[in-house]
């Protein structure tokens, strides 16, 4: 066991392999049946995803969904222990209309973890789709736009997608294991894998808690409680070099971020999905890095996904380095955007996210 600015370093036998493109199966995708769908769309009627107070309640008491508890269970124990991701299908997004879809995410969602902030808005139902802006503005986050979006992690435990509407072209969906990731650079990088367990700052694109930096310092991986952890985003790491006191990156950090970025891009070690309309997507941002890729939109109907942000009791200790992003590092009660509300005017009538 190393040490690199107070962070332990494992050895490489101290971490399971992961998964692989041509080891992952294809159990992480699985359909709601009928009686399923049923009683999802059933205890959804009784949710208004637009109002902000019963979603922010919805964890306290969801709606009981009796036929798909221990699928639930099941899939938590997948997303925290297992693969780390999993596919639904079946939400009859075009039967029951986008707001009560809505309502059948949350509901499920609300099974898994409490909802957390996605904004500075304090938006606990995110939309993902292109509004028109561009990742070069440092105030803008990618899933805002049409660019891929490189492999990254969200600021919460798990992180859900509900598909509403597909792009005309591209827009599709990867995830990878951070412990596949590890092992990958060990074997192809092994003088730079050390600068990964390094503090890199990282953008907090405008949304800054009260008294904090504009920027949080978290290594890309930590090792803690005999776990592997991921964060990571390279576009808002490479945007944090606009702040003049934020603390820069060596030029061994740098070639070891360019090393990680070549390994993710890696099809062998991938998983690739489309997400089709009514697709429920969950992915453990501790130990999967997700990515999307460009696309257009079809003007008609363009690409419209519903995010929710959880956090889930149960969930692995975090190193206490997590609390400058995550506000307390408690399962269950931790993660999301820590800004206040602000008011701001919705994209086009409808609420969403900016």
């Amino acid at each position: 066991m190393d040490r690199m600015h107070d962070f332990d370093i494992p050895e490489p036998s101290e971490v399971p392999s992961g998964w692989s493109a041509h080891t992952v199966g294809n159990e992480w995708r699985w359909a709601l049946s009928s009686d399923q769908i049923d009683e999802l769309v059933r205890a959804a009627e009784a949710v208004d995803a637009s109002d902000p107070a019963v979603v922010a309640g919805l964890h306290h008491s969801p709606p009981p969904l009796p036929g798909l508890t221990d699928q639930l269970d099941q899939m938590t124990t997948n997303l925290l222990n297992g693969q780390g991701f999993e596919l639904v299908s079946g939400v009859p997004v075009d039967e029951i209309g986008a707001s009560q879809a809505t309502a059948c995410m949350l509901v499920v969602s609300a099974h898994l973890g409490s909802l957390r902030r996605q904004n500075a808005n304090g938006d606990l139902v995110g939309h993902v789709r292109n509004v028109g802006l561009a990742s070069t503005d440092p105030n803008v986050r990618v899933y805002q736009t049409s660019e891929r979006q490189t492999f990254h992690t969200d600021s919460t435990d798990v992180v859900g997608l509900l598909a509403l509407s597909k792009a005309a072209e591209g827009g599709q969906s990867l995830v990878i294991s951070a412990n596949a990731v590890y092992h990958a650079m060990v074997d192809r990088h092994g003088d730079l894998v050390n600068e990964l367990f390094a503090p890199v700052a990282t953008d907090r694109r405008g949304e800054t808690p009260s008294g904090s930096d504009p920027w949080f310092t978290i290594p890309v991986f930590t090792w803690w409680d005999n776990r592997l952890t991921v964060r990571y985003q390279r576009q808002y790491i490479d945007s944090a070099e606009r702040f003049d006191r934020a603390p820069r990156l060596s030029t061994r950090q740098v070639e070891a971020l360019d090393a990680f970025d070549d390994v993710c891009n890696d099809r062998s070690l991938q998983a690739r999905m489309e997400l089709e309309v009514g697709d429920m997507q969950f992915v453990h941002n501790h130990s999967i890095l997700h990515d999307r890729t460009a696309f257009v939109d079809n003007p008609e109907r363009p690409r419209h996904l519903i995010r929710t942000w959880m956090s889930v009791t149960g969930d692995r200790h975090l190193h206490p380095v997590f609390a400058q992003r995550f506000g307390t590092i408690t399962p269950g009660n931790r993660g999301g955007i820590l800004t206040p509300p602000i008011p701001a005017p919705p994209v086009d009538g409808d609420g969403g996210s900016k």
